[in-house]
């Protein structure tokens, strides 16, 4: 029977969706992502491994692995800590879950945006400090979102669905992506919100750092539901704390799971765990789905999202 490591517990469909198949070799260690050595260890002589985003599958990982390993199934639609071009070159096929998470993404882009804007998450902090207050014309005076201009940042699934979002808040959208839209320096110039769903990639790194806060609103939103390292937390949180922008909410973090810690003491910042896939429905769908993967993998099919079709040819 084919012998596979999984690397986080996921829902009990997927879990079940393995049995019968392979044999499961299960991380259940504590809530960090596996030690780096112990993953090293257990990757030995499987035939298939089933990631999550926090696992770095890189040249030292395959070497470990070794000549069996016909599949990395990443439990994720982005994939930037598998180095595929070394999966290519050692013939290992590698796949993502793109689609499932797509609406639940952008439903968490809009959480992070209406309470970036109307400031909820600071709120609800001081309500629960039992702080005595009375309302008043200046209270905690957020902005419309009506008329106002939504400007995307990569304009792929999660983008568009986004963006689609805005038409029932009245709002212009532009976007900037490699196939079209406006200029990156048009978007950041003329965006009351903004909102991150490029890949990682080193051209997108920092793509907003100290120099794009400068450049945009002082009333401008920031949020980022894609890949923490696209933007500069440091930065971020200096603009922050300077009024060179309004707010911001993360969802994804530089060093993540560390958050910078200049942040985490700003009330103009909502943070959240890494939540954009976190329903019940889309979380089963990506376990099944990068089950389906592994196991075609396994038995020399194609994968449904295949990453890196040329190593079939």
């Amino acid at each position: 029977m084919p012998q596979v490591l999984v690397t986080r517990e996921m829902v009990d469909e997927a879990m079940q969706a393995l049995t019968g198949h392979c044999e499961v070799d299960l991380y259940t260690g504590p809530p960090e992502a596996m030690p780096r050595a112990e993953f090293l260890k257990r990757a030995q002589d499987k035939d298939g491994l089933l990631t999550m985003l926090s696992e770095r599958v890189d040249a030292e990982l395959l070497d470990a692995a070794g000549p069996r390993l016909k599949i990395v199934a990443n439990h994720a639609v982005g994939y930037d800590n598998i180095d595929v071009e070394e999966c290519t070159r050692r013939g290992v096929l590698v796949a993502n879950t793109p689609d499932v998470l797509t609406e639940s993404t952008a439903d968490l882009a809009w959480a992070l945006i209406l309470a970036s804007v109307r400031r909820i998450a600071e709120a609800d902090r001081f309500l629960r400090t039992g702080k005595p207050w009375v309302w008043g014309p200046r209270m905690m005076l957020g902005h419309d979102l009506y008329g106002r201009t939504l400007g995307i940042v990569g304009y792929g699934r999660i983008g568009k669905a986004t963006a689609r979002r805005a038409e029932g808040f009245g709002m212009r959208v532009i976007h900037n992506s490699r196939s079209g839209g406006v200029s990156f320096d048009s978007l950041v110039a003329e965006s009351d919100v903004i909102s991150i769903h490029a890949p990682l990639t080193p051209e997108t790194r920092h793509l907003f750092d100290a120099d794009t806060f400068r450049r945009m609103k002082p009333t401008a939103v920031l949020v980022n539901t894609a890949r923490g390292p696209l933007v500069d937390e440091a930065a971020l949180a200096k603009a922050l704390r300077a009024g060179e922008i309004f707010a911001a909410g993360l969802d994804v973090f530089e060093r993540e799971p560390q958050v910078e810690a200049a942040l985490l003491d700003l009330d103009n910042v909502t943070l959240a765990p890494h939540l954009g896939s976190a329903t019940v429905q889309t979380r089963a769908a990506m376990g099944l789905f990068a089950v389906r993967n592994l196991l075609d993998g396994i038995a020399g099919h194609r994968p449904r999202a295949l990453v890196n079709p040329e190593v079939l040819t």
